[in-house]
C-alpha cells in the first residue's frame, strides 16, 4: 500500500501527460488542457507532500 501511495503523484503526472498527448493528436479542446494542468499540479504537489510524510 505504501508503494502505491508513494507512486500516486507520478501516476497523476503521467495521466496529465496523456491528456496533453490526446489534446495534441486527436481532440483540441480547452477541457483537456485544464484537466492536464490540474492533474500535473496535483501530482507534483502530492508527490512532494506524500514522500515527506511516508518515509
Amino acid at each position: 500500500m505504501n508503494t502505491l501511495l508513494k507512486n500516486l503523484g507520478i501516476i497523476l503526472v503521467l495521466c496529465g501527460v496523456v491528456c496533453l498527448v490526446i489534446y495534441e493528436t486527436a481532440i483540441p479542446s480547452n477541457a483537456l488542457l485544464v484537466a492536464s494542468l490540474v492533474l500535473e499540479v496535483i501530482g507534483i504537489l502530492g508527490y512532494i507532500l506524500i514522500n515527506r510524510v511516508v518515509e
